[in-house]
This record gives structure tokens, sequence and C-alpha cells, in this order.
């Protein structure tokens, strides 16, 4: 089973480049985030003229997130316990929460598109809700990891932290910067120590995932490795490849991220009804 993660920066603006692509690397399952779109507005002709189904969370023109696969999908869920809100208080006194995680089944292997909040400036309120947010995914994490240790787990999507100095171009350009403040690294690295793995860096240990539009930064190189796949030892085991979609980052509108590629070998005991784990 091949599943990728893409942070696709407006399926509208996007859709052709993305189902053209899905297509032709064959790929079944794709986790998108910032898809920047209400459901009514979602481009759901094109994926299924391609072979896809689509489930979505999307509340209006920013966020979003989303999953296109060639197989069946189970155990949809559009949050995660503890998931911290952001912005101006609704009538109730909570905050409101954003389309920022989804989660799915496929195959019985448990995957989750997530987009993880920017944080903006380190004295932002968005920066701190950044953190409590990585903090209450961890803590679900844990919960879900003790609960179901042999349920192959993946957190795919746009992790907006560099966790190494080697995954941003220059560490001298983000002094005093988001995605490389030690905060952010330490909520990362939470993550690690629960038992998730990057699974593509030990077969891709070098290239970037995202490039700003501004300033000539990819034909300069001047990246980022923002975009991951954390998976459980269950889901580390069936990877049996990977790849950094690099080329799509050229041509004509592409999204200034690109898509992250695992290849799965999945056994006969893989394809059984798991349990839904996530809500």
């Amino acid at each position: 089973m091949r599943v990728a993660t893409w942070n696709v920066n407006s399926i509208r603006a996007r859709v052709g480049r993305v189902t053209d692509w899905l297509v032709r690397e064959d790929v079944d399952v794709l986790a998108m985030q910032e898809i920047k779109c209400r459901e009514s507005q979602f481009p759901f002709e094109a994926f299924h003229e391609a072979g896809y189904e689509v489930v979505l969370h999307g509340l209006n023109q920013w966020n979003g997130v989303a999953f296109a696969s060639r197989l069946p999908m189970t155990d949809v869920a559009n949050t995660f316990t503890g998931m911290p809100g952001f912005g101006k208080p609704l009538d109730d006194g909570s905050l409101p929460l954003e389309a920022r995680a989804l989660g799915v089944t496929v195959e019985g292997v448990r995957l989750w598109s997530l987009y993880v909040p920017n944080g903006r400036l380190l004295d932002d309120p968005h920066y701190h809700y950044k953190l409590v947010w990585l903090h209450e995914l961890a803590e679900q994490t844990k919960a879900w990891l003790a609960a179901h240790p042999d349920t192959p787990l993946a957190l795919m999507g746009d992790w907006n932290i560099a966790p190494l100095d080697t995954d941003v171009w220059d560490m001298g350009a983000f002094v005093g910067s988001t995605h490389v403040s030690a905060p952010e690294r330490a909520a990362f690295a939470e993550f690690e120590q629960l038992g998730l793995a990057d699974v593509v860096r030990p077969l891709v240990p070098t290239g970037y995932t995202y490039w700003d539009y501004k300033q000539l930064r990819f034909p300069r190189n001047e990246g980022m490795r923002i975009d991951f796949i954390m998976g459980s030892k269950p889901f580390a085991e069936l990877v049996t490849d990977a790849r950094i979609e690099r080329n799509e980052r050229k041509g004509d509108a592409p999204s200034d991220h690109v898509p992250v590629v695992v290849d799965l070998e999945l056994t006969p005991e893989d394809d059984d009804d798991r349990p839904m784990i996530f809500g």
C-alpha cells in the first residue's frame, strides 16, 4: 500500500496537479493539509474520476485536512480528545476548534492527516496554542498506543517544526524564529519518546519538503524539512521504501510543499478488522 502526505496549499487551485500525481505515482492513500475549503467547495468529481474517494474536514478558506483513497476508509474522526481551540471565544466560552486533524483506518492501518499550527512568532498567542496543541496530541497518542500497541499508526502531515539544524538551509536565518525553537523541538521529540519514529529519514536522510514562494527559495534550495510521517513500531515495520517528491515543487502553480511517500508491505494479518482507536 502506497501512502503519502502533502500540504497542497489550496486543493481548488491545484486539483489537477494532485489527481494527476496520484494516478501517475500509483498512490493508494493521500493525506492532504491546507485544503482551504469547505466540504461544499471541494472538487470531489475530479478525484472520483481518478478512482479516489475523499473524506475531509474543512470549515472555511483556512486550514482544512482531507484523505483521498482508492481503498475503503473507516472510523473517520475529525478531532482528537483534548484538542484545543483558538480564536474568538464562542457563546459558551470555549474556543473554536480549527480543521487541523482527520483520522481514518485503511486496511487495518490507522492514519492521521495533521496540520500543526504554525506558531507565527515566539511571542504570539498562536505559538502557545501550537505547543498546547502538540502536547494534547502527544497525550492522546500515548493513550492510543497503550490501548492498541499492535495497531499500525501513522501521524502524517505538516508539522511546522524542523527538528534538526540540518532541516533548514541556514540556522542563522532562523534566529529568534518559530519552527526551530527549543520548545517546539522538545514537543516533536515527545512523540519519539512515545515510540513513534520518522519512517522516512532512515531511507531519505537529506532533503527538504517546503520552500517559500518568495526570494527564489526553491531555485536556491533554501528549504525546510517540516512534513513528516511519524509511525509507531508496527507501522515502521511495514515500511519498505520512502521518498520526497521534490519535482512536485517545479512547474506551473505548485504548492510550496511537496509530497512525502512511503510504501507499506501488508501481510494478510494486517488486513483484519482493527478496532477504532481514535475518537
